[in-house]
């Protein structure tokens, strides 16, 4: 097995919290890190019938079963058990009793709010980051490579070309997920919205547009936008707020949390097509900013990042608040570093009085570089530098 960085976080949490919640993508590799990080742990998923109906029918009878170091895995599939876990933890009062997963945000987190609040830690696992496959000897040899591939685990585990993972991934997500998070009839719409959605990489969100181009209202968009968000697709980088006395942006950015996804979605068969094709930036720019998304959520961290454009075309690409300040990164796709590459990062720089140290650019080349301006990195050392 790939060592996954969570696992530090996942297993002082259980000394901390008598539950630990684990959730994350479909198949980002939840099952197999709680099984190798918890070996003297029961393991039961509410995927097994049986298991399933014991829980459901003798709530009581299932927590007496297993009352102490248990993972209950897909557990959202019964949100009844919540209330009991709640009264047994409580009575109990020991720390790492029970590790939850799930995967279906929309149906597991109502529940803990509403049962395990203040019981409970919450972890988010993704698909493989950058570092966790160059620390495996796994990491690719181009940016072509790993953002046509991504990062989902099963993917390097079995050898399966994108090609053949992704396209099943779709399919079972839209009719398993998608069926029970949201009452959608028409499942082949959908898959044409994540389809749009996915030629919008990187772009600004424009709700109407995507109404528009699939024939649907404003609020159905927003609708299925949500539940891309709670099932781990896409999410949404927000404008930065800080005004510096210029008009700014205010809609968001859109993103994937894998790009391999967003390729398959996109109709790439191979890494090669990607020199050429219309949304290279996009995609390495959403390579890019996932590994810091990657990052905060492996440390138990919200990630606090933004991007900043003003009413007169000025941008930077991404903005992370790091220990009360702000560091600026611009992301370039290609391999040769102009000192053009600051134009947006100088204007920001010096409305937020923000020093040359605290200025990047990421890029596709293999040097890194210290100037006046700031620092500019290889896309393929970046884990050395993140949120440092």
């Amino acid at each position: 097995m790939i060592d996954r960085i969570i696992t530090g976080k996942l297993l002082d949490m259980g000394c901390k919290f008598p539950i630990v919640t684990l959730t994350g993508p479909r198949q980002s590799g939840k099952s197999t890190l709680l099984k190798s990080a918890l070996p003297d742990y029961n393991y039961v998923s509410m995927e097994d019938p049986d298991s399933r109906l014991l829980a459901i029918n003798d709530p009581r009878g299932f927590l007496k079963t297993f009352p102490d170091k248990t993972v209950i895995d897909e557990v959202q599939r019964v949100p009844d058990l919540f209330s009991y876990l709640q009264t047994h933890v409580d009575s109990e009062n020991r720390e790492g009793m029970y590790y939850l997963a799930g995967s279906q945000n929309f149906l597991l987190m109502p529940s803990i709010s509403q049962s395990l609040a203040g019981r409970t830690a919450i972890l988010k696992l993704m698909p493989f980051s950058h570092n966790e496959l160059k620390l495996a000897d796994l990491a690719l040899e181009t940016s072509n490579e790993e953002i046509f591939h991504g990062g989902y685990p099963r993917i390097y585990d079995k050898r399966i070309h994108p090609s053949d993972f992704y396209p099943n991934y779709i399919q079972t997500y839209v009719e398993r997920d998608v069926r029970l998070l949201k009452n959608i009839d028409n499942l082949n719409k959908f898959i044409r919205f994540i389809k749009l959605c996915a030629g919008r990489i990187g772009q600004l969100l424009n709700l109407s547009s995507l109404a528009n181009e699939m024939g649907i209202a404003v609020s159905t968009v927003q609708s299925w936008l949500s539940v891309l968000e709670a099932s781990y697709i896409v999410y949404l980088l927000k404008p930065d707020y800080n005004n510096y006395a210029k008009r700014l942006v205010k809609s968001p950015k859109l993103y994937f949390y894998d790009t391999g996804l967003a390729c398959s979605l996109l109709e790439i068969e191979n890494a090669s097509q990607l020199s050429t094709h219309y949304l290279r930036g996009g995609l390495f720019e959403n390579l890019v900013i996932n590994e810091f998304v990657k990052a905060a959520l492996h440390d138990g961290q919200i990630p606090r990042l933004t991007f900043w454009r003003d009413s007169t075309g000025n941008e930077v690409d991404l903005l992370v608040s790091v220990k009360g300040k702000q560091k600026a990164y611009e992301i370039k796709s290609g391999a040769t570093f102009s000192s053009d590459h600051f134009k947006g990062i100088k204007v920001w720089a010096k409305l937020s009085g923000t020093k040359p140290e605290d200025c990047c650019i990421i890029y596709n080349g293999d040097r890194a570089l210290s100037i006046s301006h700031g620092e500019v990195i290889p896309w393929n050392e970046l884990s050395l530098t993140l949120f440092s």
